[in-house]
């Protein structure tokens, strides 16, 4: 199955907008309607919509993710990038993800397992599950993507997948199901905003053979690059949450 091409168009503000070629016609809120092939043969260069210009490139992995319609969601590049890292998200791995929410997460685990991957994500809501489904057929992985409306605490019919990830307010609820649905050495990783929840999300992985345990809270300054200096910038660094990982093992120590 060939993938469908994905572009952004950045217009002089800075604000991007994607574009897949899945339809020979696509239409984009604040440009109008657009011809694949006019944006195709304008790559690189500047394109001129309804008297506006924007400019046409690839849609990089943040393109596609930061153009998704969102909802209440935390997890930012920064966490994402991380989980993906010390979850060992790779191309071709069988990942599940609870909750979809946005899909946010979900398109940058797409985009990582690549087009041999798959990404099975739980999620309660159907009406998040509807956006969900919408913006990873917009980012262009849906040929990957599995969106569930289901309680994943119920259960984890898959097996041997390579990783679990839970952005679950008690993921220690789900700590056994996914010990059973991951392959040995797969991982598992929560997103969680309070040390109380890591606190009983990591006694509940003590309780399993879940070994290399491991929490950690990604911090990210941006710097202020000027002709007039370097500085820091003063937006605040904010706390988005805490990452804990865990690897299953058929023994531990004690």
């Amino acid at each position: 199955m060939v993938e469908p091409e994905v572009y952004v168009l950045i217009d002089e503000r800075g604000e991007r907008y994607l574009v897949s070629s899945a339809e020979p016609m696509a239409r984009v809120a604040g440009l109008g309607v657009l011809s694949i092939e006019k944006v195709r043969a304008a790559l690189g260069r500047r394109l001129t919509v309804g008297g506006r210009s924007v400019l046409v490139l690839p849609a990089s992995r943040r393109d596609r993710m930061e153009t998704l319609e969102r909802r209440a969601q935390v997890i930012g590049p920064k966490d994402a990038s991380a989980i993906l890292f010390q979850a060992d998200v790779l191309p071709g791995a069988t990942v599940v993800e609870a909750g979809a929410g946005s899909a946010w997460l979900t398109v940058a685990l797409a985009l990582a397992v690549g087009p041999q991957g798959r990404v099975i994500s739980f999620e309660e809501r159907e009406d998040f599950a509807s956006l969900a489904r919408a913006n990873v057929t917009r980012a262009g992985v849906a040929d990957r993507v599995e969106i569930r409306v289901a309680d994943v605490s119920a259960g984890i019919p898959d097996r041997d997948v390579d990783a679990v990830l839970l952005d679950l307010p008690d993921p220690w609820t789900v700590a056994k199901a996914a010990w059973e649905a991951l392959r040995v050495g797969g991982h598992l990783a929560t997103f969680l905003p309070n040390v109380e929840q890591v606190r009983q999300t990591v006694e509940a992985l003590q309780t399993l053979r879940f070994v290399d345990v491991r929490t950690v809270e990604i911090i990210e300054r941006e710097l202020e690059v000027r002709d007039t200096g370097t500085k820091p910038s003063f937006a605040p660094l904010g706390h988005t949450g805490y990452i804990t990982t865990a690897r299953k093992a058929l023994d531990k120590f004690l």
